[in-house]
């Protein structure tokens, strides 16, 4: 493989060079197969060959090589040669890689050298093993704690005896206001998880966790936020489905649009999942709960011209993959709200609300309008509480025209 990238025979001698060169063929070939282009391929081997003949001059052993050898590496960059971007990444992706070929012992998370991110990454440990949150919950948490921390401890030694409860309230009061009320409310769960994380591993002796304020998010106090009848149609039929990405994002927005399914359970479909057969399909929502639900023909359809000719041949199992290498699932919910961002902008559509839920939304209130009852709208957007659906009561107006009292003094 090397030999296919590179002409010279003195450059292809200096590539193989020191503990590393017996991997660099397998690997650019790996690199290959998850759909990054010739010249990225070359830059990622010079940087590997760069390494390995640094390994070869400080008598370090392959298998001595883990994240502490590559922060000695970059150090070692910075102050001779630079650090050119992107380095980093290229150098802890192929060692994630020669951990998974057995090359090199597997290890867990790296340490982390600045405290705030240690006590971070501990506290997300924490929630996932022994709170049992989920992986798409943990990054709701961890944003507000890391942010908590950073204003507190600004000279980055972190002394948690020294809290207060002066400095919980004083943060909340100067964020809670600018967020939503959910936002809110989540930003002051998370701290009060956070304290009670701390008061049982012993870090601080006072109750700081009833020291945060509650905010106030009454139950249906807000309207759903959705599009216009006939919107959201117009919006997937400006789907370029010439062009792969176009068919990708087409299937997606009929998910979303035809059956309300939520980002994250878009991102967690994969092939096994669709029974072409039997027209269904099997959703991953929230709390790990699986749930079958019928494929309708057109979005059927739509994912079938995705698979046959849009779908860059990679090992994942997902059935929507990245645009860009390294090949593979989309990491997050987020990728799937910004592909409705960029569906309604390129539409030509204002919206208040620009995430993938706002199709959600969409579906019920259009089935709301066209007759259907709240308990149908729960079954298909898969509501564990009928209280959830309920909110999409305040939108039918003609049920609610039918119960409003006569105002007093008005015409008869």
């Amino acid at each position: 493989m090397i030999n296919q990238l590179f002409t010279l025979s003195s450059t292809i001698e200096r590539l193989r060079q020191g503990p590393l060169s017996a991997h660099l063929d397998a690997y650019a070939a790996a690199l290959a197969l998850q759909g990054f282009v010739r010249h990225s391929i070359r830059n990622q081997v010079v940087v590997i060959a760069e390494l390995s003949r640094w390994l070869q001059h400080k008598h370090i052993r392959l298998r001595d090589l883990d994240g502490k050898v590559l922060d000695r590496f970059l150090q070692y960059q910075q102050c001779h040669n630079g650090v050119r971007r992107g380095e980093a990444g290229i150098l802890n992706r192929f060692l994630a890689w020669l951990g998974h070929t057995g090359a090199v012992e597997q290890h867990g998370e790296p340490a982390v050298e600045d405290p705030r991110q240690n006590v971070t990454q501990q506290f997300r440990r924490y929630l996932l093993q022994e709170r049992g949150l989920s992986a798409a919950t943990l990054p709701n948490y961890v944003t507000f704690i890391d942010q908590f921390l950073s204003e507190r401890f600004r000279n980055g030694t972190l002394n948690f005896s020294t809290l207060r409860a002066a400095d919980v309230t004083g943060f909340v009061q100067r964020h809670a206001h600018r967020l939503s009320p959910g936002r809110a409310k989540l930003l002051v769960t998370a701290l009060r998880s956070f304290f009670r994380y701390l008061r049982h591993r012993g870090e601080i002796s006072l109750d700081l966790a009833a020291c945060v304020p509650i905010v106030p998010n009454w139950s249906k106090s807000t309207l759903p936020k959705f599009l216009p009848p006939g919107t959201v149609q117009h919006v997937v039929n400006r789907c370029d489905r010439q062009a792969p990405l176009g068919r990708r994002n087409y299937a997606i927005l009929l998910l979303l649009a035809r059956l309300g399914l939520r980002a994250g359970e878009v991102v967690a479909l994969n092939l096994e999942d669709i029974d072409w057969e039997a027209s269904r399909m099997t959703v991953h929502g929230k709390g790990g709960r699986s749930t079958p639900m019928p494929l309708p023909a057109d979005v059927g359809e739509a994912i079938a011209a995705y698979l046959r000719s849009g779908r860059p041949q990679c090992s994942s199992r997902r059935v929507f993959i990245r645009a860009k290498a390294p090949l593979g699932g989309f990491a997050s919910s987020v990728a799937i709200s910004f592909i409705v961002m960029r569906a309604l902008e390129t539409a030509g559509v204002e919206s208040a609300r620009k995430g993938a839920h706002l199709f959600r939304h969409t579906l019920a209130c259009d089935l709301l309008r066209q007759g259907c009852s709240l308990d149908e709208i729960g079954e298909l957007l898969r509501h564990k509480s009928p209280d959830t659906t309920a909110i999409y009561a305040k939108v039918d107006l003609v049920a609610l025209h039918s119960l409003a009292l006569p105002w007093p003094g008005g015409s008869r």
